[in-house]
């Protein structure tokens, strides 16, 4: 039987932007199935706080989705838990900045892999599942201000961000007959490592906005759009960043930025 609740999965959810959505997707009364690659403390800590704050199921699993079996595997597992799903938020992803003239192959095929491949694959299982039940289900890739503005040393993270923006696009349109939506949020300047406190305070002033932004602005953002107040919105990039890029501005004044 189909569980009673709606139900999301959330890439990535251990910490930071994965975990800002699980909380605003869990007090908005989601049960959730979140990943990580080895935060199993972090994760199973996220899995028990909601279940004290908002009793939340919240299913969690190990996996490394850049290994191309990985996002099925996923999708499965959570139809297993929950026998149906409604929300998918490819959120997983690996920031890597380096100079084209050093770019290993190697490491362009790892955030290929995670930050492109996956996303697509997961849209994939997922899609056919939501289609097969009657659905009328959201996704939302996660995607970055990167995508719409370019950096020096961010050719192939940028790229891979530029290319979920657009795959979001004609997977809207593809999927737009069964009632399934698709859009991505941008986030800019995000405070998620206390290591790079410093460099958060030396940005946060000189954006628009006057802040770096916090895992929950892209967290409420999200359950904004999954929900039925946005329900005629689908392929759009919703930028989160506080007005980071309009301007113009250097985004590399401190250091993880």
């Amino acid at each position: 039987m189909d569980h009673a609740r709606k139900t999301a999965i959330i890439t990535g959810a251990s910490r930071g932007i994965g975990r800002g959505i699980a909380f605003a997707l869990a007090e908005k009364g989601y049960d959730l199935f979140i990943t990580h690659l080895d935060e199993e403390e972090e994760a199973n800590e996220v899995s028990r706080q909601l279940l004290a704050d908002y009793g939340t199921q919240c299913k969690v699993l190990k996996v490394d989705l850049s290994q191309v079996d990985a996002p099925e595997l996923v999708i499965n597992t959570a139809i297993e838990a929950f026998g149906s799903v409604h929300v998918l938020v490819n959120n997983a992803g690996i920031s890597r900045f380096k100079s084209i003239t050093i770019h290993e192959a190697a490491a362009m095929d790892y955030i290929y892999q995670l930050n492109f491949r996956a996303p697509m694959l997961t849209t994939k299982f997922i899609a056919n599942h939501m289609i097969s039940k009657g659905i009328h289900g959201s996704i939302v890739n996660i995607t970055s201000s990167r995508a719409e503005r370019a950096y020096p040393l961010d050719a192939v993270y940028g790229g891979m961000k530029a290319g979920l923006l657009r795959a979001t696009q004609s997977n809207a349109i593809e999927l737009a007959p069964y009632g399934i939506r698709v859009n991505s949020i941008g986030p800019g300047a995000i405070q998620v490592r206390a290591e790079y406190q410093e460099s958060y305070d030396i940005l946060g002033p000189q954006i628009p906005l006057g802040r770096v932004g916090k895992p929950s602005d892209i967290g409420q953002t999200t359950a904004w759009l999954v929900s039925d107040e946005a329900s005629y919105i689908t392929g759009i990039n919703l930028r989160v960043d506080g007005g980071l890029i309009l301007p113009g501005m250097p985004e590399n004044i401190g250091k993880g930025l």
